[in-house]
């Protein structure tokens, strides 16, 4: 081999050495290049999704906001009907009740126009008791009751006791002679206690 074409064969060595040393010094800084591209995606993508993630909870907010405005104006809309609703009964609630007693006052008023005319005692006594147990009817429709009273042992959960005499016999010590004022239940609650006179 002549020394031209070693040397030509040297030098052509040596250029590819120095390509190679060159790209490997490129390398390292398109690499770092590279790098630093990539945290400013990251960097980037991590604001994002933090900007995201702000819009979603101010959505979210916005959103449980409006429900709870609307469900406070819907609960103080029904306290304001339900308020209504009983005043209105509180008004009218008695007149049902006051309706249905209506016949009972036609009733006395033709007994009283009757009995101006007429000499029959009977007939008057009749008329009267039959009022009397029309309105009794009425009043165990709408669920009062009249207390039993004579014959009862005393109880001041429903008696009401005016006077206390000797009793005509041992058995009915501390149990109810008279009664002087009916007593009347309510659907089982007293409303009204008898007063009585007591055995003892």
């Amino acid at each position: 081999m002549s020394n031209k074409s070693k040397s030509e064969t040297s030098a052509k060595k040596q250029a590819k050495d120095e390509k190679k040393t060159t790209k490997a010094q490129e390398k390292p800084a398109n690499t770092a290049e590279s790098e630093l591209q990539t945290d400013n995606v990251t960097d980037e993508n991590a604001t994002l999704s933090e900007e995201k993630k702000e819009e979603n909870f101010e959505l979210k907010y916005a959103e449980l906001n409006d429900s709870y405005l609307r469900l406070m104006a819907e609960y103080d809309n029904y306290r304001k009907r339900t308020l209504r609703e009983k005043a209105d009964l509180i008004k009218s609630g008695g007149e049902s009740a006051l309706t249905n007693l209506l016949p009972v006052i036609d009733d006395l008023e033709r007994a009283i126009s009757n009995n101006r005319n007429t000499e029959d005692l009977d007939a008057v006594i009749q008329g009267v008791e039959l009022i009397y147990s029309k309105f009794t009817a009425y009043l165990l429709q709408q669920g009062v009751k009249a207390i039993e009273a004579v014959g009862q042992a005393f109880d001041t959960e429903h008696f009401e006791a005016i006077a206390a005499i000797p009793a005509p016999s041992d058995e009915m010590k501390g149990k109810v002679l008279d009664c002087v004022q009916t007593g009347y239940t309510l659907n089982e609650k007293v409303i009204r206690h008898a007063k009585v006179v007591v055995g003892e």
